[in-house]
């Protein structure tokens, strides 16, 4: 609070007291007083309103002060009303009701989304469930005829469903994850074996080598996270020599797992922005594209405390790196 600020607050009463002071000088001398009594009792006057400005300036600065950093600490600021204490004079308790009647009006709607939300969620993920038995129905169908075409647009439509069910409980993967040990080969085989058959026809040579190490991490959402890369891979190897590299090694008490394609790459321009949200480049063939699948890696690894990096030349490759924490934590929990 700006002294400047406080004395415009107060500009009523100074005047008061300032009228006051001259006219009590006034009637003083118009009574008979001697004139440096006057003086004397309107000087006191004056220091006296100095005294109480100064020492009422700071008691509410120093209150000023205290709200402002309880507010700047506090986390859920919607909860203001239940932390501040209520006020004694009849203008800030009005104050007080306008804060406590649109944080609860806040709450309220915040509570009505949350649940919207949730509901929402609980019907995406029964919707992803149910469409998964005629998914796997047409998957047998398929399975023992030659129509290559239709196993690719189903795997297609699988991974699909996949992803929006993974996106569905994006924010809540705490709740749905166990981290454990796990060998690292163990976790890419199962994933490269479900696109065996769209390698081969698209005639993509695998060099899978070193991933003889374990990591700590939730299988499932790795398997998931590995997947949406993989397809990324395959998507835009458009080179006549197509080869997809995979190793690991272990680094800065890191287990760094590569996954490198000498795909058509990413411009220098784009690359930063390849996590982003519905980011789908400009060199890239946007209708086979969503943007959701790297933005989906990004925002799984920093739920499982992984870190992601990419790495690229226009035409030339891309490598993605995942990191896996190699710490003593998960041993000792292990």
């Amino acid at each position: 609070m700006i002294f400047f600020n406080y004395l415009e607050e107060k500009i009523i009463f100074i005047i008061f007291q300032i009228t006051f002071i001259f006219l009590n000088f006034l009637f003083s001398l118009l009574l008979g007083e001697k004139l440096l009594i006057c003086c004397f009792i309107s000087i006191t006057l004056i220091l006296a309103t100095i005294i109480y400005i100064s020492v009422d300036f700071y008691f509410k600065r120093k209150k000023y002060l205290n709200l402002i950093s309880l507010i700047d600490n506090t986390t859920e600021k919607y909860l203001l009303n239940e932390i501040i204490k209520k006020p004694n004079n009849l203008e800030n308790k009005a104050y007080y009701y306008a804060l406590a009647s649109s944080c609860k009006a806040m709450n309220d709607k915040i509570a009505d989304l949350e649940q919207e939300q949730n509901d929402f969620q609980e019907y995406v993920e029964m919707f992803a469930h149910e469409i998964k038995n005629p998914i796997a129905s047409l998957s047998l169908m398929f399975e023992n005829t030659e129509e290559k075409n239709q196993k690719e647009e189903l795997q297609a439509i699988e991974n699909k469903v996949e992803q929006m069910l993974f996106y569905a409980r994006a924010d809540s993967l705490e709740k749905d994850y166990f981290i454990s040990k796990n060998y690292l080969s163990n976790l890419i085989h199962p994933v490269i074996m479900n696109y065996k058959n769209l390698l081969l026809r698209k005639r993509i040579k695998l060099d899978i080598h070193d991933l003889d190490t374990n990591v700590y991490t939730d299988e499932k959402w790795i398997h998931f996270i590995f997947s949406q890369i993989l397809q990324n891979s395959i998507k835009y190897l458009n080179k006549e020599n197509k080869i997809i590299e995979i190793w690991s090694e272990s680094k800065d008490n890191n287990i760094k797992l590569y996954i490198k394609d000498n795909g058509c790459g990413i411009s220098c321009s784009d690359l930063f922005r390849v996590f982003d949200k519905g980011f789908t480049g400009t060199n890239r063939n946007k209708s086979n594209s969503t943007g959701m699948g790297l933005y989906l890696c990004k925002k799984m690894c920093n739920k499982l405390g992984l870190n992601i990096e990419i790495e690229s030349e226009f035409s030339q490759f891309t490598l993605v790196t995942i990191i896996f924490s190699n710490t003593n934590f998960y041993k000792i929990t292990e």
